[in-house]
């Protein structure tokens, strides 16, 4: 369930960063199984291991799929070299590690971007969460609630402002000064928000060292790798949200740099390292003693006035979204619906921290038990994971139940329930 979380984040901002996709056309797909498995080949000694594996391509138009190795339950059928055939409905498509009919896939939706190098990064990403266990690493997925208030976006965005001109430095003075501001305004932000140190760690340790992965695999010179990182960062910027997404700007990006000059860097992280710390001694920083004093100083230098001013408004709009929220998911009559044995993907550039009661995400899909839900216009995700909210339905038709942006698909035992006192509606097990 876990492994799909955090999966659409990279489909997402990859595809979005690169600009074009390819059409799908079948006879490409065996050049791309090439391609990743070329480059994974030339790079073994990123981990000391040659990530190459299965992996699905998968359409979500038509859910056709295609393959590079065939399945256990032989579902998928051979087609030259590829193999080839229709994901099943209750299985969840998005850009992750996923156990399908006997085997530990990547999965990549199609199409593809146009660019080489950001196909092979996207395909690296899920093919190191796939090695994950091998390599050591637990998957950890958090949400980071305080990168949506004000100040945690503030002080995320001056660090990414101070990150993007390390990146683009010419002499290693140069960046060893722009990233001395960029720690020290996540420092800062550390003092606001204790524990932030900790929950932000557990993210970059599992999607930014996947990322960083697919960064090194897919073999952009520098001046790609500039542009790459430059123009993600810019994108980033302009997502809704940041709790879940954060990671695939931060960790490549310090990863990167440090690999010019320390190039098995990552072979010495394991799941008790925190990044940070490991980065700033890594790079030999000496971060100022009073960090509030250093932030005053050099804010300015890194776009605060209008960063400041961009989150201030943000920070009027969230509220009243909140509490319009609140309202419609918890106060008036909703639909209920708890969770069984659930799978999930989701955007997780448009999700919303609702306080202590949950996440607000737009576009989700659930598959359970119970059947499929579908949601565009969103659903209130319980804060322990156990139960999802969507509005009333308004048209129940056989075993297909519908709402405002959202549609069930019953499997047969399962009922509409309406309990007159709350006008709240569930499902009740036959």
């Amino acid at each position: 369930m876990k492994k799909l979380f955090a999966a659409l984040t990279i489909f997402l901002s990859l595809n979005t960063l690169s600009g074009q996709i390819s059409p799908v056309v079948p006879d490409s797909i065996g050049i791309y199984f090439n391609q990743i498995k070329d480059a994974t080949r030339l790079n073994r000694k990123l981990w000391n291991k040659d990530l190459y594996g299965p992996v699905l391509l998968v359409n979500p138009g038509n859910r056709q799929l295609f393959a590079n190795v065939p399945d256990s339950a032989g579902l998928l059928k051979p087609s030259g070299l590829i193999y080839s055939c229709i994901l099943p409905g209750n299985v969840n498509i998005a850009n992750t590690s996923s156990h399908w009919s006997g085997i530990d896939w990547a999965m990549v939706l199609l199409p593809l971007p146009v660019n080489k190098q950001d196909r092979i990064n996207l395909i690296a990403h899920e093919l190191f969460h796939v090695a994950q266990p091998s390599l050591g690493f637990i998957l950890f997925n958090v949400s980071n609630n305080h990168l949506d208030r004000k100040e945690g976006r503030i002080y995320l965005r001056l660090e990414l402002e101070a990150l993007k001109k390390a990146v683009q430095s010419l002499t290693v003075p140069e960046m060893k000064k722009y990233l001395t501001d960029a720690f020290t305004f996540r420092k800062y932000r550390y003092l606001l928000f204790p524990g932030a140190d900790s929950i932000e760690n557990l993210l970059e340790l599992n999607e930014g060292m996947a990322e960083y992965t697919g960064m090194i695999i897919c073999q952009r010179n520098k001046v790609e790798a500039v542009k790459h990182f430059v123009e993600g960062i810019n994108v980033f910027m302009s997502n809704p949200t940041f709790v879940r997404s954060f990671p695939y700007q931060t960790t490549p990006a310090y990863g990167y740099l440090l690999y010019s000059i320390k190039e098995n860097w990552n072979r010495e992280i394991t799941i008790k390292t925190n990044l940070t710390n490991y980065f700033i001694d890594a790079f030999n920083l000496s971060l100022p003693t009073d960090l509030q004093k250093r932030v005053e100083a050099v804010s300015d230098q890194y776009n605060a006035p209008m960063i400041i001013a961009e989150e201030t408004e943000r920070e009027v709009r969230t509220k009243k979204l909140i509490a319009e929220n609140k309202n419609k998911f918890i106060d008036q009559p909703h639909f209920e619906i708890q969770f069984e044995k659930m799978n999930v993907s989701f955007d997780t550039r448009n999700l919303m921290p609702v306080e202590d009661k949950g996440t607000l995400y737009i576009n989700i899909r659930v598959t359970d038990n119970w059947g499929i839900l579908s949601v565009g216009k969103g659903a209130l995700m319980s804060p322990g994971w156990d139960k999802i909210s969507v509005s009333i339905p308004l048209k129940i038709d056989n075993k297909t139940v519908s709402g405002d942006g959202w549609t069930l698909q019953l499997n047969d035992g399962y009922t509409v329930f309406r309990d007159e006192k709350t006008g709240n509606f569930t499902l009740k097990k036959n």
